[in-house]
């Protein structure tokens, strides 16, 4: 029996110090969870190298990717993404683009695939934003289109945050259908219109989130008709998160991941999924959640 295909590079983490609003280290600490559990092993790994520019360049202006290549973004738009973008910062973008091109070609032999990074929703055509350089569900979407692998994609995003930049990357391509469920009351200020925007209130706990997912799984795969399912897992939507609004525990993190890949594993679907936000201090605890994700599509894999 094949394992779970699983797609990592050590360049996901970007080594920023200790402390730092964004929780780099929990790309390393996913990976150490990982091969302690026995699910990334020399059979399952697959490490992607850097996405070239002419493939960013299908969900980004070319002006804004080349900055990204060259070290040359301007201050305002580091501010907007709200870090420096160094030599590690571009690498480790351009590999969780790779990454998840990787996993959503893989999802389309294999039926699933995950990379543990990627889920950068807030990243626009023209620049980045909110911790996001490029978007690489956007990416790897439109060099799927592009390449004819696929017709249509579904982008299912369960982020706490609105997708706001997928919304705008694909507001005028009727081929990609973008879904956001998240805290109304949250980053952005701003929304972008998803095809479907739930908007949820505060302080949801397990039951209601799944019963929410239970009437717009059948609604989003019958309006969308996709031909593979991108699922952004953030686990900010957790009670400990330090950006959400909602309160899922571990649990109601492993029904969500259970009920997603299950409704579009028991159809024949594909599924990429990809790690999405999640912010603490407690970066074990962290990278624990993210976790949930691999082993539960391991399991239904």
């Amino acid at each position: 029996m094949m394992a779970l295909p699983i797609i990592h590079n050590p360049n996901y983490d970007a080594r920023f110090e200790p402390g730092h609003r964004f929780p780099m280290g929990k790309y390393s600490r996913l990976g150490q969870i990982l091969r302690e559990e026995g699910l990334l092993t020399a059979e399952t790994i697959r490490i992607p190298t850097p996405a070239p520019a002419a493939w960013l360049a299908l969900a980004h202006d070319r002006a804004y990717v080349d900055q990204v290549v060259a070290l040359t973004v301007p201050p305002l738009i580091e501010k907007t993404i709200g870090f420096p973008v160094s030599e590690r910062v571009s690498v480790r973008a351009r590999s969780a683009c790779a990454g998840t091109i990787m996993a959503a070609r893989l999802a389309l032999e294999q039926g699933l695939a995950c990379n543990t990074a990627g889920g950068s929703h807030h990243a626009r055509r023209a620049h980045g934003a909110g911790f996001c350089t490029f978007n690489d569900v956007g990416v790897a979407a439109s060099l799927l289109l592009a390449d004819r692998e696929i017709s249509r994609a579904l982008v299912f995003d369960l982020d706490v945050h609105q997708g706001d930049g997928t919304a705008e990357i694909f507001s005028a391509n009727p081929a990609v259908f973008t879904v956001s469920v998240h805290a109304e009351r949250n980053y952005p200020t701003i929304k972008v219109p998803s095809d479907i925007d739930v908007a949820l209130p505060d302080g949801m706990g397990d039951d209601a989130y799944l019963e929410v997912l239970e009437t717009l799984l059948p609604r989003a795969l019958a309006d969308s008709a996709p031909d593979i399912v991108f699922y952004n897992a953030g686990v900010d939507p957790h009670a400990e998160d330090r950006l959400g609004r909602l309160a899922l525990t571990d649990d109601g993190l492993r029904r969500r991941d259970e009920a997603v890949i299950g409704f579009f594993r028991g159809r024949g679907i594909p599924l990429c999924g990809v790690v999405g936000g999640g912010y603490s201090r407690d970066v074990d605890a962290l990278a624990w959640r993210h976790a949930i994700l691999f082993r539960t599509a391991a399991e239904l894999y």
